[in-house]
């Protein structure tokens, strides 16, 4: 049995599996804002509450919106800030008494749509956030591609590719540079070309509702110009990561992988920018929709991992 717990900045939910990937127990519990000590105690908590459910020692896997440094062994680039500097991993190891497995959320969600989702049997694929921001994680043969510097699928802090006349310098991203395709594809980055284009503000989804009105009205109409714009720079920046790690399949989470036409839509624009005469790649909504990231956090002990 194994459990897995998603760190939000929110919200902490765990939930156990068995080896056939069947949901045993699911707890979900109010973030200790601010509060680190308390962090590492509420998720101690929660994870003996399932086991003493259960009558079973589990392994325990962690996502995390950020990662590990590998330079320091500290928690590095999360938005729940009060994780930072910290040694997260080491300090629920010691209070679990047994070794924890920890990587960011984004990876979390690839590897769980690899292992038993969308993207089960493919050898190679790309996990895709699109929501507020835009986070990305490669899974190969099953195993989390993290990388020599912990941001294996940050994708999104790249910059727009191909990008046009209009396109350049791009917005300012938070990381600091201008045009990242977390700028562009994000849910933020549909709100921000929405209003930049009609001077009203509208929320993503109320965009994606207009544009599937039919196009009647002139906000109607305004609504899918943008979306088309949308999908095209979705296109080009996925168009760039087949160049690179030339996936099976493509799983997109977040609030934009709710837009039922992007799966249809986006793969017809991305092909002038693959460098194939022919793509095979497929691009596919989650299976396990919002429950991907806390489940992937469980399989970071994958079958061969004995129960510590």
């Amino acid at each position: 049995m194994r459990i897995g717990v998603d760190v939000g900045g929110t919200k902490i939910e765990a939930i156990a599996l068995d080896a056939a990937s069947r949901e045993l127990a699911r707890r979900r519990i109010d973030t200790p804002k601010g509060d680190y000590a308390g962090t590492v105690g509420a998720i101690t908590a929660l994870v003996l509450e399932i086991e003493r459910e259960l009558g079973h020692k589990c392994s325990v896997g962690l996502g995390i919106p950020g990662t590990i440094s590998p330079a320091t062994g500290l928690i590095k680039n999360a938005n729940s800030t009060c994780l930072i500097g910290r040694p997260f991993n080491q300090d629920l190891a010691e209070a679990l008494e047994r070794p924890v497995r920890l990587t960011n959320d984004a990876n979390c969600f690839a590897l769980s749509e690899a292992t038993d989702g969308a993207g089960a049997g493919a050898r190679a694929v790309f996990g895709v956030i699109l929501g507020t921001g835009c986070g990305g994680g490669i899974v190969i043969d099953g195993k989390v591609l993290t990388g020599v510097n912990a941001i294996g699928g940050e994708w999104g802090h790249n910059p727009l590719p191909w990008p046009r006349d209009d396109e350049r310098p791009g917005p300012e991203c938070y990381c600091g540079n201008l045009g990242c395709i977390e700028t562009f594809v994000s849910g933020t980055g549909l709100e921000r070309d929405y209003l930049a284009a009609t001077g009203r503000a509208a929320s993503a989804e109320s965009i994606v509702a207009l544009a599937e009105a039919g196009g009647a009205t002139e906000a109607e109409a305004e609504a899918e110009a943008a979306l088309e714009r949308y999908e095209e720079r979705l296109a080009r920046a996925l168009a760039s990561v087949i160049n690179i790690v030339d996936p099976e399949v493509i799983v997109l989470g977040g609030g934009m992988s709710n837009v039922e036409r992007l799966y249809g839509n986006v793969p017809g624009l991305w092909a002038p920018f693959v460098f194939s005469d022919k793509v095979e790649t497929r691009l596919a909504p989650p299976v396990h929709r919002d429950s991907s990231g806390v489940r992937g956090a469980a399989w970071l002990w994958p079958d061969e991992c004995e129960d510590p």
